[in-house]
């Protein structure tokens, strides 16, 4: 699976994920819910002002890779979208509630995280959230860094950011273990088509959709204001 997100992709899909299990009844999301969601100025860090541009092109990536998609009834003027990590990248609800968190508020200590994926998932103890923490780094999806001078707790970031072969250092100068990076094998020039063409093609086709339904919502709303004038 591939983990190079931009930051825009990761709100996105980590707003999705959060409001799918915190306001089932007002999910799947409208593009404006949606920019709303990932501008809020509670429960995120950093805080950010995308406009609808923004919100929209980290749409059609997600949508190329296939981890979002439209979800608008029948006849619905507005579209709505829906994530599919879940179908790409199942996890357990525990890893689930703490990787989403770390998407949403960035580098935090197992305590913080126990605290702020409460209303996602309830932790018994920060035990649990270790446990969820080290299954996550066993899977390349969080990175435990290096603790701070004077800070009891670790702190711990997800990984589906932009590919690096090593870590930053941080405040203390030390380095992270790097990450082994896939080596594509070079390979004949195939005389049939490529395994997984298919899928590839449905997935563009999917980020078509995304595409065109934010297309028709933009011009139902132009349409609006015209009538309206």
């Amino acid at each position: 699976m591939r983990r190079d997100l931009s930051d825009a992709e990761i709100r996105v899909l980590g707003c999705l994920i959060e409001k799918q299990r915190t306001t089932p009844d007002a999910y799947p999301l409208s593009l404006n819910s949606l920019r709303l969601a990932c501008n809020q100025s509670t429960n995120r860090d950093p805080v950010v002002d995308y406009d609808e541009a923004t919100v929209r092109e980290a749409l059609g990536e997600l949508g190329r890779r296939h981890w979002i998609r439209s979800a608008s009834g029948h006849g619905g003027r507005t579209a709505k979208y829906r994530h599919l990590l879940e179908d790409e990248l199942p996890l357990p609800d525990p890893e689930l509630a703490v990787l989403t968190v770390l998407m949403l508020r960035g580098a935090q200590t197992p305590g913080e995280l126990k605290q702020r994926a409460a209303r996602i998932h309830s932790f018994e103890g920060v035990g649990a959230v270790l446990e969820a923490l080290e299954s996550l780094i066993g899977r390349e999806l969080a990175l435990r860094l290096p603790r701070r001078p004077g800070q009891k707790e670790e702190r711990y970031e997800q990984l589906l950011g932009a590919d690096r072969d090593e870590v930053d250092a941080d405040e203390s100068g030390q380095v992270a273990a790097p990450r082994t990076a896939d080596v594509p094998v070079p390979t004949a020039a195939p005389t049939m088509p490529a395994p997984g063409a298919e899928e590839s093609l449905l997935r563009e086709v999917a980020a078509l959709r995304v595409a065109v339904d934010a297309l028709s919502e933009r011009v139902a709303r132009l349409e609006g204001d015209r009538g309206s004038g």
